[in-house]
């Protein structure tokens, strides 16, 4: 954070539009976060039924391209889509094996 610290309407108007874009994005990225997360809770509940296993390495190894793939199309540091992406497959795995565990 800066060292700026006036009332809100000390703000330039420039900055508050930007910043109210970002709040706007931000709130974007958790509903879209949250959906994504509805959608691989049934994936993991599948899985469980089918005696799958919770990680899918050849997918992983795909999905990690494909977005590396698109975060430099974007103008996006591949590395930092990569890194997220690793993050959130984390803890898809994490839910799956809790999932799986959850059903024996």
């Amino acid at each position: 954070m800066g060292s700026y610290d006036g009332a809100v309407s000390d703000i330039p108007p420039d900055l508050a539009r930007l910043r109210s874009s970002i709040d706007n994005i931000d709130a974007a990225l958790v509903h879209l976060l949250a959906e994504r997360f509805k959608c691989t809770q049934a994936v993991g509940e599948l899985k469980a039924a089918a005696g799958l296993p919770a990680a899918d390495p050849g997918r992983e190894e795909r999905q990690v391209a494909r977005l590396r793939a698109l975060a430099d199309e974007s103008g996006l540091d591949p590395q930092f889509a990569e890194a997220f992406l690793n993050f959130i497959i984390a803890e898809v795995i994490h839910h799956h094996e809790h999932i799986a565990g959850a059903g024996s």
